[in-house]
């Protein structure tokens, strides 16, 4: 069985940072992909599909602390879709991605005119390399 995607798309919020029962990181954010299209006139079209995120541990903390809303992002990872039962007795079904990887696309004078960087506890210029 094969369950792989492949997304690029913008952050459509900042991502939230939450501490687990067990103690992992966990990171949840929305990501916008946009799609550009001819219809059957020949007018070109725009069609957003919005999807949500969810990424752990270290790769959590690092989307936390580097990502803003706005950002370009490579999202790669796997489907999960969960189900609820709702107050009328029908399932809901919610559809993410869980990531395993997420590439930070936008340069890093974007990233740091939007948001700094450094966190006033690890040694950082702004010419060295980001730790991942």
């Amino acid at each position: 069985m094969l369950n792989k995607t492949m997304f690029i798309g913008r952050l459509t919020r900042d991502p939230e940072l939450k501490t687990v029962g067990s103690g992992k990181s966990v990171t949840t954010f929305g990501l916008a992909l946009n799609r550009k299209y001819k219809d059957s006139h020949g007018e070109l079209q725009e069609d957003v599909t919005f999807i949500d995120i969810v990424c752990w541990d270290k790769l959590a903390e690092n989307v936390a602390k580097y990502q803003t809303k706005g950002k370009r992002v490579y999202v790669e990872g796997r489907l999960q879709i969960d189900t609820v039962d709702g107050e009328d007795g029908r399932k809901k079904y919610f559809t993410k991605i869980v990531a395993h990887t997420v590439l930070f696309l936008d340069s890093r004078e974007e990233s740091e005119r939007a948001k700094p960087v450094y966190d006033g506890n690890t040694p950082y210029k702004g010419s060295e390399e980001v730790p991942f």
